[in-house]
């Protein structure tokens, strides 16, 4: 399919001041739901964990019951890398007071002064889920992962995380509680656990895209509306990838490529595209974006994105 400069501009473009005004309220809602908890944000706004992001955040804390939570935007809206298809804001609910521990062999939660604690009857994701019910009702359901708060006339459509605070200290030879890799834990209703970085990706995200004169997170843009484009075209790799995926592949294209014409986006992009199609020998060492967890866990899904750039360099033309 042929594209001009000016449709990529469309797709390349960040979101909106209104998209922006969204973000905020829905980060607003789950503050207020929570509230009944005991939570309280001490009279704090929320703030952005970075400027140029919509990556809003807020602390909350329940002092009689030693309790502290974090709240953040996460994902596409918080990178400013989401499409139109893409409407959902997520939402990353952390419990910090409890966590889950990563320690060097020989080393246990003793050595930090931690102690182990007993599953309680109500996990902190049935707490979220009452106190969103209470405020919602029935605009909210419940998933295997996260749980939906279903959108209306001034609310986006917004996926909660509850999850746990990970810390890795596997490179701590200190025994400093505070120097610690922190990451979040998902215990999804099917069963076992999903261990993501969100703020470093958020961290990593803004780096790359100041370092490469704001191409980055536009190329990322264009991508995934190329992946919508192909998906309704029949191609069946467009299916097998996700957003994510693509905002990290891109994430470990050279700033060098990025920045060689980063005006130019039908040049900048097709150079993004032959990069990714040249270098799939060296795939095994691509990183999500938060630098930490290695793209692609197997075989198969190292296939898939391969098949989906080969398709990609064949679907996408410069209309001359």
């Amino acid at each position: 399919m042929k594209f001009t400069e000016e449709k990529l501009r469309l797709f390349a473009a960040p979101l909106s001041a209104t998209e922006d005004q969204k973000c905020q309220k829905a980060i607003i809602m789950v503050c207020d739901a929570l509230r009944p908890l005991g939570f309280t944000d001490d009279n704090k706004s929320i703030s952005k964990m970075l400027n140029e992001t919509f990556a809003y955040m807020i602390e909350m804390r329940n002092s009689a019951a030693g309790r502290r939570i974090k709240i953040f935007i996460q994902g596409s809206y918080a990178n400013d890398t989401c499409v139109r298809m893409e409407s959902d804001v997520d939402i990353a609910v952390i419990q910090e007071d409890v966590f889950r521990t990563e320690y060097r062999p020989g080393i246990t939660e003793s050595r930090y002064g931690f102690t182990t604690i007993q599953k309680t009857e109500i996990s902190f994701k049935d707490e979220v889920q009452l106190a969103l019910m209470a405020k919602f009702g029935e605009d909210v359901k419940r998933g295997d992962k996260s749980i939906k708060i279903h959108g209306n006339t001034y609310r986006k459509d917004t996926d909660a995380v509850p999850c746990q605070r990970l810390r890795d200290y596997r490179n701590d030879y200190n025994y400093d509680k505070s120097n610690y890799i922190g990451g979040i834990v998902i215990y999804p209703d099917s069963g076992g656990m999903i261990v993501n970085y969100p703020e470093q990706h958020i961290e990593n995200g803004y780096r790359k895209d100041v370092n490469t004169k704001r191409s980055y997170k536009r190329m990322v843009r264009i991508i995934k509306k190329m992946r919508h484009l192909m998906e309704d075209a029949g191609y069946s790799s467009a299916k097998k990838i996700s957003s994510f995926g693509l905002e990290s592949l891109v994430w470990n294209v050279g700033d060098n490529i990025l920045t060689e014409i980063p005006t130019v986006l039908w040049y900048t992009f097709y150079k993004v595209v032959q990069s990714l199609k040249a270098n799939f020998i060296y795939y095994n060492d691509y990183r999500e974006a938060n630098g930490i967890k290695p793209l692609f866990p197997d075989e198969n899904t190292k296939t898939a994105y391969q098949q989906f750039i080969k398709d990609l360099s064949i679907f996408y033309e410069y209309e001359t």
